[in-house]
């Protein structure tokens, strides 16, 4: 695409303004945003696009609308960690939650019961909730994970790509611990596993997995968040 005219910039950017809308309240869902702050995060998604649309080689093997989608996420991750959304208050939890599940699976050869995990932090199951309610923006992978460049020399593929392909993730990260996170997906339990198809592989939002499951939004929120920081947990061994 590569595209140096500014009409045919401002009607593409006009074509994928609602993709971009959609990209950015999907993941400030997992943040207690306001109207305002959504809408400034949907303004650094048009950027995301406008660098997409200039970048884009419609030589590589790779749909516009993908590569589009890892700029738009990737300007957007960046905006809400420059404003610290991901608190230390909250990242503290994150790992709590992680140490606890990569100790327990390690003693007991199988991925722990929430209550196990519970009795594990020395909390009430009700705490334990409240701190996966706060590990709620928590993600498989950081891009402090990814080199400075990652978004310019590669195609960018979501997470049914990399497991599925030789991704960028894949040579980024060796194949030793991609298989390491396949067959960490396919250990979860079964109504998190549920969720982590539902969210990435179909792209429906918790709400929309809530009606499927018959689960509170909330609930489903906190079976995303131990789904996740169960993987990072097993994967962690791979590293």
């Amino acid at each position: 695409m590569a595209v140096k005219d500014k009409k045919t910039r401002d009607e593409l950017i006009l074509k994928y303004y609602p993709f971009v809308k959609n990209v950015v309240l999907r993941m400030a869902a997992k943040f207690p945003l306001d109207h305002s702050e959504i809408e400034d995060l949907v303004n650094v998604g048009i950027i995301g696009l406008m660098k997409a649309i200039e970048k884009f080689d419609e030589k590589r093997n790779v749909r516009f609308e993908t590569f589009a989608y890892m700029r738009i996420k990737g300007a957007v991750w960046d905006e809400l960690r420059q404003r610290d959304y991901f608190s230390r208050t909250t990242r503290g939890k994150d790992s709590r939650i992680q140490k606890a599940l990569f100790e327990l699976q390690k003693e007991l050869g199988r991925q722990p019961e929430e209550e196990e995990v519970a009795a594990h932090l020395g909390v009430s199951l009700e705490d334990y909730y409240d701190l996966l309610d706060d590990a709620r923006g928590v993600s498989l992978l950081s891009l402090e994970d990814l080199p400075a460049d990652f978004f310019d020399k590669e195609d960018g593929k979501g997470i049914r790509d990399v497991l599925e392909t030789e991704g960028p993730l894949a040579s980024l990260l060796g194949n030793e611990l991609m298989i390491g996170l396949k067959k960490a997906i396919d250990g979860l339990p079964q109504k998190e596993k549920l969720v982590v198809s539902l969210y990435y592989y179909e792209e429906l939002t918790m709400k929309e997995i809530g009606r499927v499951l018959d689960l509170t939004e909330s609930r489903v929120c906190q079976l995303h968040s131990q789904a996740v920081l169960r993987l990072r947990s097993s994967i962690a061994a791979y590293r």
